[in-house]
Order: C-alpha cells, then structure tokens, then sequence
C-alpha cells in the first residue's frame, strides 16, 4: 500500500494517497462492478436462509429481510463514498487504512479473510447438502467428508494452474445460478396462498435481531467485490452506481424468493425437516420431483460458482500476508511454472475444509457475520473520517445524503445486530483479533530494531 502523505486545503489537512507502483489498468465499468457484487453476494444463502428466518419469526419472516434491506442500505451509502474518495484496490482494507491508519486497516484486512473464509466454509456445507438431497449415498459423515475434500481439492488444482483457469470457471457458473432461482419465482408465483403471508402478530425485537444477524449473511459480498476498486473507470462515480444497482437486483430477488417460498409452504417451511433445502420442498409442492432435483441442481451450482470465485480470491489474501513477514514464509511461494500461490491455496482449502467439516450452515454463518460486520463498524467509522478530511475532494467524490449522521447510524445498526451474536462467534474473531495483533507488532519490532541496527553515516 502507498503511504499517505498530508496536503493542504484551506484549513483543515488532507490526506491524499501516495503510491510508487505503476496503476492498475482501470477498464471495469458500473455494468461489470455490479455484476460482480451480485454475483458474490447471491451464493447459497437465498437456498437455505427462509425456512431458519420462518422458525424464529413466522409468517412475520420478510420483516427481518426489510430490516436486513436498511441496514444494508445504509452500509452500502458508507462504502460507496468511501470507495468514490480511495479508489484504491482493496476495497474495505484500502478505505480504513487511508482513514485510520495501517493498524486498523490491517485488522480490517484480516477480519475480511477470516469472514470469507468461515462464509467459504459455511457454503460448502450447503453444497454437501444439496448433493446429498440429489444422491442420498453421499449424506452419511465419511462421504461427506470425501465429497468436500474432492470439490476443495479440484478447486485448489484448478487455481494452481493460473489465475485464468480460476476466473474461467467461475465465470461460467455466474448466469446458470440464477436460473432456477427466477424460475422458482415465475412459476411459484400462481402457487402462493394469501393466507399464509398473513402476519397476525408481531415478533419480539428480540427475536427480529438475531434472525436479522443470520440474514446480514446473505447480503455480504460488496465488501470482497470492491476490492477492485483500482480497476474501475471513474471511480468516484462507478463505484456508488454499481453498488445501487447491484443491492437492488438482490433484494427483489430475495424477498421474492421467501414470499414465494412462505406463500406455497405456509407453516410447513419452520419444519425442522425443510431447513437444508426449503426450495426444493416448495418446488415439490408447485412442481412435482422434478421442480426439488432441479432446485439441488441450481444449489450445487450456485454453491460450486460461489466457491470458484473465493477460491480465487481469498488465498491471494494470505499470500500477501506471508510476503508481508505476518505469516510463515513458506505460504509466499509462488509456483515456478504456472506462477501462482501454490502454497497459500492449497492451505485456504485445507483450513476451508476442516471448518466446514466442524460446523453446520448457520452457526459459520453467524461466525463470518461477526468478522464481516466489523469490517462494516470500521468502514462506517472509515467514510465519517475521510469525509471530515476531505479526501478525494478533487475527484468530486460521491457525497451520501445526510452523510454528517448515516455512517453513525449505521455504525449503531453494526452494533445492535453484533449484540445478538453467540459467544462462540466472538471467541472466534477475537482470538484472530489478537493473533494479528500479535504478528503485527512483532513485525513493527523488528523492523524498529532493524532500524536501530543499521550503521548511521560516519562522522567528517
């Protein structure tokens, strides 16, 4: 990352990046930005999220989506002024550490591996279901686990072969997830009964705060999408407009997806027994066997093109670390012939596939929540701090509307939706808290002492 230099303008001081590295090309438009962001952020969530919302709320269950859509709004405004005034590859990491510094943007950085990775996990157990909902003889523990270390390894190889082989496959899945998911809608929609989406009373608050938590989940995907922020033309306005677009498309999808869902089920979606494919039930309901197989069909497919594109990704974060002297050396190497990570994607599917081996859907969930909604609390905190600086004042930067109290509020919401999240979650992200804090300051050291031990210029 450049260093930040201060300039002036007028009184108050700017922070005005400074980079030495020669500029990414800058060639994504708002079209392929948004594409991104939806592709990331509809995965398997949208599979497996309405039958756990209907067992906490009921017919009451859209609330928590509407509630999810304002919160997500409100971060979305955050993220998009910071990321029209740094825009810088990176994404959340680049925004913080340009408003907070390297400390607090290094976090941030390892709290986003961490969440994508717990998220990573969480997915390739909805995977793991939806084959064994297709082929029953994979549903015992040993296939299971032979299953999830044949699709992680598949991956790994693929990626190790080159970035391109990586990027090729998950393009390839992106449109051919989303069509069962609007066939579902289109010919579920005759099929929806009234009285079921009949609310009679409201939910405790309680209640909408923790279904509200595990929903967060299903909109995440922004934060990992705008990590190319460096590569898109005209920054400063592509970035808000393809955040926009992109979490409008998602939220019609899925409050479609759980009115339809809710209407054709009714009570029967809270049933215990419809939480690993509650699509599939519904579909069975409006579309006979065939409508289930060809849900766990568009599950296995979303789940797999979610996979491919983190797969991508993701290691690249811990390659930077180890180059970077926080993680051991040996997760820097860089394979002689094909010139990728090796190293660092082998160990991301080894970590993926323990985690995923360990936990079920929801709980991961919950945990990547508290990593992710973190990297939010300090995006928000990031976007009031760079709009008081002025930063990127002269690339006329997106302003969100009554940006002097949004990214507070949405620092409250970040805060009221971690209060409802389980000890266990926060074991988790703390305990990685104070590991990178540890490595982080141990670097810092050594550098000083470095520093200290060189020979200083000889005396005339």
């Amino acid at each position: 990352m450049g260093a930040a230099s201060t300039s002036r303008r007028g009184p108050q001081a700017t922070l005005v990046p400074v980079t030495t590295t020669p500029s990414l090309q800058r060639v994504i438009g708002v079209q392929g930005l948004a594409a991104a962001i939806f592709n990331i952020t509809v995965g398997a969530a949208i599979f497996v999220l309405p039958a756990h919302v209907a067992q906490s709320l009921g017919p009451a269950a859209p609330l928590a989506w509407l509630v999810c859509a304002v919160a997500t709004a409100l971060l979305a405004l955050c993220m998009a002024e910071a990321g029209s005034r740094v825009p810088r590859s990176g994404g959340p990491y680049a925004y913080v550490e340009t408003a907070l510094g390297p400390y607090v943007g290094f976090l941030v950085g390892v709290l986003l591996w961490l969440g994508l990775t717990l998220a990573m996990a969480a997915v390739a157990t909805v995977f793991a279901d939806a084959t064994a909902g297709l082929l029953p003889a994979m549903a015992g523990a040993g296939p299971r686990a032979l299953l999830l270390g044949v699709m992680l390894l598949s991956l790994a190889l693929v990626n190790m072969r080159g970035a391109d082989w990586g990027s090729r496959t998950s393009g390839i899945t992106t449109i051919a997830k989303l069509v069962p998911l609007v066939a579902f809608v289109a010919l579920g929609l005759p099929h929806v009964r009234a009285a079921n989406l009949a609310i009679p009373t409201l939910p405790p608050l309680k209640a909408v705060g923790e279904s509200g938590l595990l929903l967060m989940f299903a909109f995440f995907g922004m934060e990992a999408a705008l990590q190319v922020s460096g590569e898109v033309k005209v920054a400063a306005r592509a970035v808000p407009r393809a955040i926009a677009l992109a979490l409008s498309g998602v939220l019609v999808l899925y409050v479609a997806v759980q009115l339809v869902a809710q209407g054709v089920l009714g009570a029967s979606l809270a049933d215990p027994a419809t939480a690993k494919a509650p699509l599939a039930a519904a579909a069975a309901r409006f579309a006979g066997p065939v409508g289930a197989e060809l849900i766990l069909v568009g599950m296995i497919v979303s789940t797999f093109g979610f996979m491919t594109a983190m797969m991508l990704a993701t290691p690249r974060t811990l390659f930077a670390m180890a180059r970077d002297g926080y993680l051991p050396r040996a997760l820097a190497a860089v394979h002689p012939v094909h010139r990728t990570p090796h190293a660092a994607i082998a160990a991301q599917a080894l970590v993926v596939c323990a985690i995923a081996l360990s936990g079920t859907y929801a709980k991961l969930a919950v945990m990547a929540d508290v990593a992710i909604l973190l990297v939010y609390l300090g995006c928000c905190l990031g976007a009031a701090r760079l709009r008081r600086l002025d930063v990127g004042a002269e690339d006329q930067p997106f302003l969100m509307p009554a940006g002097a109290i949004v990214p507070w509020v949405a620092a409250a919401l970040v805060l009221a939706l971690l209060a409802h999240a389980t000890l266990a979650a926060w074991l988790v992200t703390l305990g990685v808290v104070a590991l990178a804090s540890t490595a982080y300051l141990a670097k810092r050291l050594a550098a000083s002492r470095r520093a200290l031990s060189r020979p200083g210029p000889s005396a005339p």
